[in-house]
This record gives C-alpha cells, sequence and structure tokens, in this order.
C-alpha cells in the first residue's frame, strides 16, 4: 500500500471544534487503503523523504509556526513533494491577500481594502472588521469604529486587511474535493459558528461557490468556500480555505460522511497516480 504522512495538530485548541475528533474519524478510515504515517506539522521533514503523499490537514494556524510553514513550502519545490492539497493554490495557503484580488475583479466578496487610499471604496458603515493577512482561526480579528481605521491600516507594510461590517443573516459552507461540490453546512445562529447543520443549496448558491473553485484552479485537495447570506438576500464570500479545511465531518449524515469519504479516497488515488 501507499504511505501517506497525515499532518495534523492533535492538540491545538480550535475554538467550537475538537481537531483530533475529526482527524481520528478521517485516519480510521484512510488506514483501509493506505499506510498512515501521523505526525504535527512542524515536524514535517522527518518524515517526508519515506512517504509517498503528504496530507495536510488539520494543522491549525500555519502563522504558529511561520518559519516552517514557509521552509516546507520551500522544500515542496525544491524536492518535488507530493502534497494534498496541492500547493499552487491561490487562496488562504497564500495569506488573505487573494481578498484584495477578488475585491478589484468584482467578485461576490466582502469589500476588502490595505491601505487609507482605498477607504472611499468601501460602503460607508458605523463599524468595519480589521485582520492580518497572514491571519486564520479569528486571531488577530476584530471589530473597529469608523473613527479607528485610520489608525488601525498599516500603510507601510500593508499586512492588514480592512472589511465593512456585514450584519449577515447567517454563514454557510459549501466544500469541494477536486473542484467538485460534496455538500453544504451552515451556522443558523449567527452567533455560533461551529454550530452547523447540512444545508441544501440552491443550483444559485452552488453557482456561487463554483465561481471561487474555478478562479483558483488548484490541481488537486479539498477547498471549503464561507459565504455570508446578507439580509438582501445575496452570498458574499468570507473566504476560501484551500490550505486545511476543517470538514465537519461528525456532524454530517452517515450517508453524506460515507461518501465524502470515499470520493476522498479516489482523490488520493489520483494525487499518487495509482
Amino acid at each position: 500500500m501507499k504511505k501517506l504522512l497525515f499532518v495534523t495538530d492533535l492538540y491545538y485548541p480550535a475554538k467550537g471544534r475538537n481537531y483530533y475528533e475529526e482527524d481520528l474519524y478521517l485516519t480510521s478510515q484512510l488506514r483501509e487503503e493506505f499506510d498512515l504515517v501521523i505526525c504535527h506539522p512542524e515536524d514535517i521533514e522527518s518524515f517526508e523523504d519515506v512517504i509517498d503523499l503528504i496530507v495536510f490537514r488539520n494543522a491549525g494556524p500555519v502563522a504558529n509556526f511561520k518559519e516552517k510553514y514557509e521552509a516546507f513550502r520551500k522544500r515542496i519545490v525544491g524536492k518535488g513533494l507530493n502534497t494534498y492539497n496541492s500547493f499552487n493554490g491561490k487562496a488562504d495557503m497564500n495569506g488573505k491577500e487573494y481578498l484584495l484580488e477578488l475585491t478589484n475583479a468584482n467578485f461576490p466578496v466582502i469589500p476588502t481594502i490595505d491601505s487609507i487610499e482605498n477607504i472611499k471604496h468601501l460602503p460607508n458603515v458605523e463599524d468595519f472588521i480589521v485582520k492580518p493577512k497572514d491571519g486564520a482561526d479569528s486571531i488577530g480579528m476584530k471589530r473597529i469604529s469608523q473613527a479607528e481605521v485610520t489608525n488601525e491600516i498599516d500603510n507601510e507594510n500593508h499586512s492588514i486587511l480592512v472589511q465593512p461590517f456585514i450584519p449577515f443573516e447567517y454563514e454557510v459552507s459549501f466544500y469541494f474535493i477536486d473542484k467538485n461540490f460534496q455538500y453544504a453546512m451552515n451556522a443558523p445562529d449567527k452567533d455560533k459558528r461551529w454550530e452547523l447543520k447540512e444545508y441544501a443549496p440552491t443550483e444559485q448558491d452552488l453557482s456561487f461557490a463554483q465561481k471561487f473553485i474555478d478562479w483558483n484552479n488548484l490541481d488537486c485537495g479539498i477547498q471549503r468556500v464561507d459565504a455570508c447570506r446578507t439580509p438582501s438576500g445575496e452570498l458574499l464570500l468570507v473566504e476560501l480555505e484551500d490550505l486545511n479545511p476543517y470538514l465537519s465531518l461528525l456532524e454530517l449524515s452517515p450517508e453524506t460522511r460515507d461518501n465524502f469519504v470515499s470520493n476522498m479516497k479516489d482523490s488520493l488515488r489520483k494525487a499518487l497516480k495509482v
């Protein structure tokens, strides 16, 4: 059997969810067809030369081990490491700057800027959200007033993103494997982001999500399109997680979960070229 290096931080204290529960379940399923080695994201280099594919899963925010993550990215190119997800994505695996690109390209995304001269391009609202470009899991994110925006924007390093605060109805996430839609989940209570229920998307919803999957053009792997539903009914992108999206597998119906795992195994075999 082919050998997978399954990268996860089983002890990371994620808000509202337990990484170890999802990954223990997923590894129990994958070991039926693959040899598995499980390691912490900071220990990849110790194992990468003796495996066939590196599966980058619930590793937590890479900002917590930034130097080792950047060194790993360089070794992917230098040594030709086979990874899942593939590391040619344009979204969260490279930080949040892609939100600027999507804003400038008029995608349906929460408008995003990183310089004070562009504040005029945002709607006139009372509150804004600021977050670091290399942030994840809400680290460094805060809500500020209009009067505070000027002091928060980092005009020298452009390391901070600014967005209008959107009074959304609820959040919804769409999950894809290799550009193929798998399932959707939403948080009916917007104050409880990780209390998710399976969601039946409309054709319009799926068309919205597919735009971002097509734009990203990732070779292989799992992506999660996170969006918010505005009071007017439209969807706006919150983020495109193409590095290590949490899957909420244990909240799915058994049928949906089994289908996802089966499709992931097929995808892994493609990545392994077997």
